[in-house]
């Protein structure tokens, strides 16, 4: 190889950033050069956490994630790629710039479905008082809205769209949903779980609809005032959110010419079929496995093709290679378990994970132990076999959702009895503790990135005393979110039983806690 190996990232979100990130953390030669192509002006931001904006709970500037200080790796925000001359290994971005590459990573994510409705534009243009939810400024947007907004429907009963309804609820709108599908959450849950978590959303005053079709959008001055199910009913509202899903981003894979089904089509090793050295990773991906549309599985693609990459020569002529699981990696791993699906919203908690509902039929031999408490809000789903957790569902059961979550990612031994999972803790799984003194330093804080409470424990010790430098070092709350009261705990913890630094931290822990 002469000279270093050019690689353009396009897409600078939550998977392209991460990759880039992943990739300078291996690269101790010096031996790549990176380019990164990014549609949006903005630095990288925790896109997962935008109905958590919308909910009123954080700030837009917590949204921001961690950057590592990068050498050889310029970032162009603002510059989308608008082609890939594969021919000539050159993209090309929107400004009529020409990034030469030896390797080219699609990042280019996904984006919010929108729905072929009668009151829309001939292009998709939707009136005022209708909003997707997929970038920061669509959540701009949607709080905006709350100010003069007193009744809102959302459309689609998924993870987004019932977070995003207690949302809005949260801010004191009428809130109803309106779903297609059979029942509410019903790629993660079946029958049961979903009437579960309906009685929860009547408990917050919400409204559902299922089995009901959005017909049209009832459009007054060009602004929303209502919708038509079809068979007719009409339900008025002065804000619309559309959380019907996603569409992968496929659009310069297909101008290139690459093979692309629901996602662009990769290989067991993340590069495209009809080009070795054009590799897929993230919501725009269609790998062997299928995709989840989850940031874990995302985040886990970014770091197995920065160590692909960085394991051997890599030249114009090598643009892959082999993992070497031997290797030294100074990325965070996780154990496993990518589709676990967590519902971040007020007043509800569910958790799923793997083979549940109507699919534990898929798993030949699997044993399933039911525990449903409707009155209670309750309904507890566990699959085994062979000896492991391969599937749960949680709904309002937050302790036995933390075990069984433990025990699936990381393959703990489950008893012979699988109904003992349901009243008692794993074996092996964090225990809760009066006191972070009684948490061994091998527990999981942050399930996303895999950190330990150790780990948090050596961070303080080299001096990261807020939330924010935790997150930077170890990428602890970049995730999901839903470990950050824990990583502020800890750090209020090791602020009162460390004497030595307590004074000199008290200031910036505060801080830190409220940027959070």
């Amino acid at each position: 190889m002469t000279g270093a190996t050019r690689v353009v990232v396009i897409g600078h979100g939550m998977v392209g950033a991460r990759f880039a990130d992943d990739l300078h953390a291996r690269d101790r030669d010096g031996r790549f050069d990176v380019t990164v192509l990014g549609a949006e002006e903005y630095e990288p931001y925790n896109r997962v956490l935008l109905s958590e904006v919308v909910a009123g709970k954080i700030d837009v500037a917590s949204l921001s994630l961690p950057r590592t200080v990068r050498a050889r790796t310029r970032v162009l925000p603002g510059r989308a790629c608008v082609a890939l001359d594969r021919s000539g290994r050159v993209a090309v971005d929107s400004d009529g710039g020409l990034h030469p590459y030896d390797v080219a990573v699609l990042a280019t994510g996904a984006r919010a479905r929108i729905p072929d409705l009668h009151g829309f534009g001939p292009d998709g243009e939707l009136p005022a008082g209708v909003h997707a939810l997929r970038t920061l400024d669509d959540a701009r947007e949607i709080v905006a809205a709350t100010v003069n907004a007193r009744v809102a429907v959302v459309v689609g009963a998924g993870v987004l769209g019932l977070e995003v309804a207690c949302g809005l609820a949260r801010r004191g709108l009428a809130v109803t949903v309106v779903h297609g599908g059979p029942h509410l959450m019903d790629r993660q849950l079946d029958a049961g779980a979903a009437a579960t978590v309906a009685s929860g959303l009547a408990t917050l005053g919400i409204g559902l609809r299922v089995a009901a079709r959005t017909q049209e959008a009832l459009v007054h001055d060009a602004r929303v005032a209502g919708i038509r199910l079809e068979g007719g009913e009409v339900i008025a509202c002065e804000l619309l959110v559309l959380a019907a899903g996603t569409v992968a981003e496929t659009r310069i894979a297909q101008l290139a010419g690459l093979d692309v089904g629901r996602g662009i089509v990769v290989g067991p090793g993340l590069a495209t079929p009809a080009d070795p050295r054009v590799f897929a990773i993230g919501d725009c991906a269609q790998p062997p496995e299928g995709g989840t549309g989850l940031i874990a599985q995302g985040w886990d693609q970014a770091r197995r093709l920065a160590i692909s990459l960085t394991v051997g020569p890599v030249g114009p002529d090598e643009p892959g290679g082999a993992v070497d699981a031997g290797a030294p990696d100074p990325v965070p791993l996780r154990a496993g378990g990518t589709d676990v699906v967590r519902l971040k919203a007020a007043g509800l908690d569910v958790v799923s994970m793997g083979v549940s509902g109507s699919r534990r039929a898929e798993i030949s031999g699997s044993r399933s132990v039911l525990l449903s408490d409707p009155v209670a809000g309750r309904h507890v789903e566990v699959v085994v076999a062979d000896g492991r957790v391969v599937g749960a569902t949680c709904v309002g059961a937050g302790p036995v959702a933390a075990d069984l979550t433990a025990a699936y990612t990381h393959g703990t031994p489950a008893p012979s009895d699988p109904a003992q999972l349901l009243v008692r803790p794993v074996a092996g799984a964090p225990v809760p503790a009066a006191s972070p003194t009684l948490m061994p330093d091998r527990t999981t804080v942050c399930r996303c990135n895999g950190v330990t409470k150790g780990e948090v424990v050596a961070c303080w010790r080299e001096g990261h005393d807020t939330v924010e430098e935790v997150a930077r070092a170890t990428r602890a709350t970049t995730g999901c979110g839903g470990c950050t009261d824990m990583v502020c705990g800890l750090l209020d913890w090791l602020a009162t039983t460390d004497p030595e630094r307590s004074s000199r931290v008290s200031g910036g822990l505060s801080g830190g806690r409220a940027a959070r």
